[in-house]
């Protein structure tokens, strides 16, 4: 197979060309920037020198469509022109957002600007990949979910499928290390600034919000809303999502311990803890797991659930390239299996 990376001078391009450089079923991999044409991967991450050799080629449509699969992680707006360009020719996976939201209305709300097409919202699979395989394997346009949604969802999905939270009362809170952030620099991520520091971003307005509860909602079929709130925290790679609900009446602990148990019993990148062992992020760095803890409150009645990925690679790259072993009929741990890197 041959493949493309758009955007690839970006984190998320990057830990795509480390993942796909040992993928057993991929013979070339193709770079593609905006503004950086001519230059070498080498001259952006020098820790490529002597194993990874890619110029980086200007974006062109008809270039694109001579490859099997194209990733795009590219700013919003970036991936919804070019796949308009490119449908139908080969298939896309979007690491942006352009394509989760089904609304385009919700879309422009949140992220203040222009959403992509009717056409294109309607044939995008949202490929969270543990609870839309069928899907995925089918589509040719593949919109990947966000860091923080892929935490979370994966954490709360068992409880909302069988009604065994209360919805209306779903807190997350949520912390991310400073790759979430991209490469640009800012004053959030700033060495000075983010070191021996914790800091609370878009409190209320974070755009991965209506991502999550349109989600939510199409899993109990009735509307809701979140509280969904970020934090950045100095580290690089990781996220923790640790979520709060109201438990509905008649649920033990040992039925939901099941409920999760059966939900991923058959799914590899998902490791349980279970009823009060807990996840750290350090867990899994560098890899395509996600880890799972949870503890019920006998006194409150509320469950918490804890849920920890990298950002990097279970919430971007390395599910990007999950979905693409199930478009491809490939093996769906093809390319993603190894250790994490700990300590």
């Amino acid at each position: 197979m041959k493949v493309a990376i758009v955007g690839a001078t970006g984190y998320g391009g990057v830990e795509l060309i480390r993942l796909l450089y040992h993928h057993p079923h991929i013979d070339e991999i193709s770079v593609f920037s905006s503004s950086q044409e001519g230059k070498s991967m080498v001259d952006n991450y020098s820790h490529f020198i002597e194993i990874v050799d890619l110029t980086l080629e200007k974006i062109d449509a008809e270039r694109l469509k001579t490859f099997d699969a194209v990733f795009f992680s590219t700013p919003p707006g970036v991936s919804s022109e070019w796949t308009e360009k490119i449908a139908g020719e080969t298939k896309v996976i979007d690491l942006s957002g352009d394509l989760r939201l089904k609304d385009g209305d919700v879309y422009e709300k949140w992220y203040g600007r222009e959403s992509a097409s009717e056409a294109l919202l309607t044939q995008a699979v949202y490929g969270l990949s543990e609870w839309h395989e069928e899907e995925i394997k089918h589509t040719s346009i593949l919109s990947n979910p966000g860091c923080y949604p892929t935490a979370a969802l994966l954490g709360l999905a068992p409880l909302v499928q069988a009604n065994a939270i209360d919805t209306n009362h779903i807190i997350i809170d949520a912390k991310s290390g400073t790759t979430g952030a991209g490469r640009s620099l800012s004053p959030i991520t700033h060495f000075s600034e983010m070191n021996d520091n914790f800091k609370i971003y878009k409190v209320n307005e974070h755009k991965h919000t209506p991502e999550i509860e349109q989600q939510l909602m199409a899993w109990g079929e009735k509307e809701l809303t979140i509280t969904f709130t970020p934090h950045l925290v100095p580290m690089t790679r990781g996220i923790m999502a640790t979520m709060y609900a109201p438990v509905q009446d008649g649920w033990t602990k040992e039925q939901i311990k099941a409920l999760y148990e059966k939900a991923y019993a058959h799914k590899p990148f998902v490791r349980l803890r279970g009823e009060g062992a807990f996840p750290f992020t350090k867990e899994v760095y560098g890899t395509n797991y996600c880890d799972i803890g949870w503890s019920i409150d006998d006194r409150t009645n509320r469950i918490t659930i804890v849920s920890v990925i990298d950002n990097l690679v279970k919430g971007a790259s390395g599910q990007a390239i999950q979905n693409m072993n199930f478009m491809f009929g490939f093996e769906e741990t093809a390319g993603l299996n190894m250790v994490p890197v700990y300590p």
